[in-house]
């Protein structure tokens, strides 16, 4: 689990499940540079008073300057090993109260702001690998959301940015792994400024099931040379348990001639509310 001579970026770093994860790395022995749309020095300060190694670099993801001077960064300060893809937004109303802007915002923060670190990162540890001869070592977290799975009904554009981000991540694990690269994401169930108006406040005793520091220690272990044959995978994180989303599976095959016979049958009896049956994983885990 040592991440001893590694370096990492944390997209989103200033508070909340980004800050615990840039702390979980820096733990491990990682130089770590941090990321949020304001210059979050108080995370850098954290980890350097814990003997640790950290930069600040300000900037909104969604801007390619931004995925530009963090892999600068990052290189500045001996290499690129691990990126964590963690910053968003929320914009949340109905599909039919969505504006033009709720809906560009998030998936550009979101989904470009994914597609521009990863996108730069590829393409130094394919240059990287090319250079040297050999597999490199590269680490990319990306955070997803169980959104994607059950289509949250208020978050449309949240959904669909997920949805593209595990897309992301699945292409991202075929193409680069031959280069040295994993690539996995994550579906954290965490308690953040972003997600307080969806889990409410924590409990006033006891442990917050919904924690950051649930998740932190399992980004920190898909960054670390302990996950090197873990690939192309999602993950539920939460309370101290990862569960593994299998793969889509068919459920069920027809004939078109069955359309208006077997198929009717079939959903007859379903509730309209059930919808895709990857719903049935949250009830499960």
């Amino acid at each position: 689990m040592s991440l001893s001579g590694r370096t990492a970026i944390v997209t989103g770093a200033a508070a909340g499940l980004g800050r615990a994860e840039a702390l979980a790395l820096a733990a491990r022995g990682a130089t770590v540079v941090v990321n949020d749309i304001g210059e979050p020095k108080d995370v850098v300060e954290e980890i350097e008073a814990a003997g640790g190694q950290a930069v600040a670099v300000a900037g909104d993801v969604g801007e390619r300057a931004t995925a530009d001077t963090l892999v600068a960064a990052a290189l500045d300060l001996g290499g690129l090993d691990i990126v964590v893809n963690n910053a968003g937004v929320l914009r949340d109303k109905m599909l039919f109260s969505m504006s033009d802007d709720d809906w560009d915002t998030v998936l550009r923060v979101h989904l470009r702001g994914h597609f521009l670190l990863s996108r730069n990162a590829a393409k130094h540890w394919r240059d990287k690998s090319k250079e040297d001869g050999k597999a490199v070592y590269g680490r990319l977290v990306n955070t997803a959301s169980e959104a994607f799975l059950i289509g949250s009904p208020g978050q449309p554009n949240y959904a669909a940015a997920k949805a593209g981000i595990t897309a992301l991540t699945m292409s991202a694990a075929r193409g680069l792994a031959k280069y040295g690269v994993r690539a996995n994401a994550i579906c954290p169930r965490a308690r953040t400024a972003m997600t307080e108006g969806v889990f409410g406040a924590a409990p006033a005793e006891g442990t917050d099931p919904l924690s950051v520091e649930h998740v932190a220690p399992f980004v920190a272990y898909l960054a670390s040379p302990a996950a090197e044959h873990v690939n192309g995978q999602v993950f539920v994180v939460h309370g101290g348990s990862v569960a593994l989303v299998e793969a889509p599976r068919i459920e069920r095959r027809w004939s078109l001639g069955e359309l208006e016979t077997t198929v009717t049958d079939y959903f007859a009896g379903r509730d309209p509310g059930r919808m895709f049956a990857a719903t049935e994983i949250l009830e499960e885990s």
